[in-house]
Order: structure tokens, then sequence, then C-alpha cells
């Protein structure tokens, strides 16, 4: 599809599977789509959407609704009905004599992504032709992806239609490795059976694959290289992947610009100790080749900050992969860029050697008694406590110094399956052993998943609810455990 569509002369938007019918709609009707494909396992949920298009104020607004493809299982064939047309007899109605639709302008658009929406409404963010060439290119030699790799896609097509790895492993001559499911046990049967080579995923994969039984693991007998992303990866969990036989390089971007920096490997780096390598890993790193510029500014001066790894600013980028702008929406298009350059909301500090970290999203910054703590870096040293499966700082009020960390923990379960016999103060006594006194948190609440978008970023919003409501802790108690 991500071939055909464009072939055809037309724009694809891989639309998230996770998504409810509700928000399945909504993008349905905003970007005005002409074809949905549907795969069969996912037929309630467009028929939902739908029939959610079909109301009374969809009429009104003279909405067309799309024609509709069911895909159907080849090999397996389920015989779901559903929609106008099924894929395979779409196809053999197809003209074999059919010459491609050729790109009169390379900026025209290519995709439709829509944003997870984690601080805001979603938003349509639209693709060049000429920005996902050169993001394909870019984030292929910024990974030094060699010919013929063998790909698995741990990663679902609809963020950032894959990374672009769509189309890059294309032009790699790459064989694509499909998932329904991103489990344990399928990703290390596939790894084994087909001799991966890459694969994609953000941080939360690294969980699924460390916390594997002994009987869905299977031997990695040459090095998976992986390539992460969509949150700052903490450096306990980089050091924990390598014994595994996982090589991890860091990449960095966003809806609106693809993959944008890669964490670029120096072999000077090869002498460091392992914990300081993972480290380095765990930093965003340097502008990949297609991207023209990439800075850390103050956005009231648009002044670059010092580059001491200490000093933080926006993350601004700048170049031909950047989105060209919002779909239906000047205004947050006008909004998002800063004399030229697109203001990310990430907030980072550049080190002397030029390489990029992400501290926090500009809204998760805590401030505190006027120091400013990044929740990314507490949130690292909470990942490193060998009982911590999940971890998430957000701000809490405080009545001297105005807020103060609260910290939410996930708990992996202890020998007898329990997680009661870890107790708040052993949390606050842990950091105190590896942060200044002001970053440690003042509360810590105990729960059993933290809240996930969609696309499986953490919801710090639904957090910072519950902890507008915490008290700072004088004394410290046993864990509690707050619902789901």
């Amino acid at each position: 599809m991500h071939f055909a569509v464009p072939m055809a002369g037309g724009v694809i938007n891989a639309i998230n599977t996770r998504l409810n019918p509700n928000h399945v709609a909504t993008i349905l009707r905003h970007s005005e789509a002409k074809v949905l494909f549907v795969d069969y396992q996912f037929v309630q949920v467009a028929r939902q959407a739908l029939q959610i298009l079909m109301t009374g104020e969809s009429i009104q607004s003279k909405l067309v609704l799309p024609s509709v493809v069911l895909i159907d299982d080849i090999e397996s064939p389920t015989g779901a009905i559903f929609g106008e047309w099924e894929y395979e007899q779409l196809v053999r109605k197809g003209n074999p004599g059919y010459i491609p639709y050729e790109v009169q302008d390379e900026w025209d658009p290519i995709a439709l992504n829509y944003t997870s929406g984690t601080t805001s409404e979603p938003k349509g963010v639209v693709y060049s032709h000429r920005g996902v060439f050169l993001g394909s290119l870019g984030v292929i030699i910024g990974w030094e992806m060699a010919s013929e790799p063998v790909y698995m896609w741990s990663l679902p097509m609809f963020h950032c239609n894959g990374w672009t790895f769509a189309w890059g492993i294309a032009a790699r001559g790459g064989t694509n490795v499909c998932l329904r499911n991103t489990t344990a046990k399928d990703m290390y049967r596939n790894i084994a059976q087909h001799g991966v080579t890459h694969m994609c995923c953000a941080p939360v994969v690294f969980n699924i694959l460390l916390e594997a039984k002994p009987e869905e693991r299977r031997e990695i007998t040459s090095p998976v290289q992986i390539l992460v992303g969509g949150a700052p990866p903490p450096a306990s969990l980089l050091e924990k992947m390598k014994p595994l036989g996982f090589h991890v390089t860091h990449s960095y971007g966003l809806t609106e610009v693809g993959p944008a920096l890669v964490c670029e490997w120096q072999a000077k780096w090869n002498n460091l100790p392992s914990q300081d390598q993972s480290k380095i890993m765990a930093r965003q790193g340097i502008n990949s080749v297609a991207l023209a510029h990439m800075d850390v500014k103050d956005l009231n001066t648009m002044i670059s900050v010092p580059r001491d790894g200490k000093t933080m600013g926006e993350v601004v980028l700048k170049g031909s992969t950047v989105m060209k702008g919002y779909f239906k929406n000047p205004k947050a298009t006008a909004e998002a860029f800063r004399n030229g350059w697109f203001a990310t909301g990430d907030i980072g500090v550049i080190h002397p050697n030029g390489y990029m970290e992400i501290k926090d999203r500009s809204k998760d910054v805590i401030i505190s008694g006027g120091e400013n703590i990044s929740s990314v870096e507490l949130e690292s040293v909470l990942y490193s406590h060998p009982r911590v499966l999940e971890a998430a700082v957000v701000a809490m009020p405080h009545p001297v110094w105005g807020e103060s960390p609260c910290a939410f923990l996930a708990i992996k379960k202890n020998s007898d399956g329990t997680t009661d016999d870890l107790s708040e103060a052993d949390i606050i006594a842990y950091c105190r052993t590896k942060l200044p006194h002001y970053m440690v948190p003042k509360k810590v609440e105990f729960i059993t998943e933290l809240p996930k978008t969609s696309t499986g970023k953490i919801q710090k919003f639904q957090l910072r609810e519950l902890a507008r409501n915490c008290v700072v802790s004088e004394t410290f108690s046993r864990a509690r455990i707050l619902p789901k």
C-alpha cells in the first residue's frame, strides 16, 4: 500500500489500529478519505467508525463515505464480508499495463499522518515526496544499514510510515517480516526462523523482550540491530539489552519530521566502560544527513544555548524532511514554526561534541524552588532500580517549593509473586544515593500499569491529575497500589 497508493496518484493515511471507532471516524472525516482498506482483524472498529460518520451531523455536512476494501488472510481465509470490494478481487481487476502516476512536483503530498495527541488534539501532518525520499535515505545512512537486510516489523507502520522504513527497506533490497502482535514469543521465534538483522521499536518493547519467559526465548546467534525511538531510552534498559544479542542505536524524531537525529557511534567510545557507553547511547545524537539543521535555542530570543551539556533550551529543526504543515490547520502550522525553525516542544541540551540530549517535554519540566528538574533524568535513575518495570515523573504541589517531583511506578513481582515488599521509603532512599536532594521524588505512588496512549506513550496528563491530590511525604508508609 505504501507504494501502490502514491503510484496511483493518492495520499496514504496509515491509521493507528489501536484507536477506538470515534477516533477513527474523526480521522476519516477530517482527511476526507476516498478509499478505506480494512484488514479482517479490524472490521468491527471500521464498521462502527463508518456508522458514526452516518449520523445526522455528517449527513448535513454532505460527507461522502469512503469506498471500503476488505483485506482477508490469503493463507487462512476467514470468509469475512465487509465493504464493496475484497482486496485480491480488486487487484485482479487492475490494468497490468497501467503507467504509474509520475510526480510533477516533489513537494506534492505523499502521506498524511495523525499525531498521537499526548498534549493536544490530534493533527494531520502532511509529508512531501521530497521529504520522505530524503528521510528514508538519511535514516538508512545514519543506521549504516547494509544491503539485503531482514527487517522485522516490531514498529507499527502507522508511526511515521514505519519511520519511513516502509520505503527504506525496499531501497536496500530487504525482506520484510511482518507481525500481527509484538509478543515476546512471536518476536524471538521470527528472529530465529528468518535470521532477522534489523528491527525498530519504542523502549516499551525492551521490557517485552527482557521479561520473556524461558520457554518464549530463542538463542540469537548473530546481533540484531535495533533502532529505538519514540521516548528517551533509560541507560539501564540499554545495558540489559546487550547480553541478549541486541545492538541498540538511538534515533529521535516526531510525527512532524519522521526520524531526524541518530546517535551515531564513534569508535573511540568502544573503550569506555559499558555503563558509560549506555549513557551515550541514550542521547538523541546529531541530525541525519537528510536534515539541514538541528539546534537547541531559547525560543524567546532564538539564541542558541551554550554547548555545555547543561544549559537547556527547546530543540528546533529545519530542512526538507520537516512536514509541509498541518492539514486544514494554518493556525497550528504557523504556531509550530519560529523564523523558519520547527519548534519540537522538547527541551534538551547540546553536549560539547555536538550531540543533543532530550531532558524533557516543555510541559513536563518540573520547577522546584527555581531549579529546573528533568523528569527524563529522574526517570532514568528510577529505571536503574532492579525492581522498576515502568516509571513516570510529574510535578505535584509543594507547600514550600511550589512544585516537586512525584513518581509513579509499576513494579516487577518478587519470587513470591507480590510487589508489597517494596516501599516508598525504599525508592526515595535509592534515589538519594544517586541524585541531588532537590531532584529526589517527594512522593512515590505504586500503580499496576502506567496509562498509555494508543501509540504506547505514557499519558502524563492523567498522572498530573492524580498528583494534584498527592501530599508531600513526611514519613514514608508501605506501598499502596493504585488501580490501573
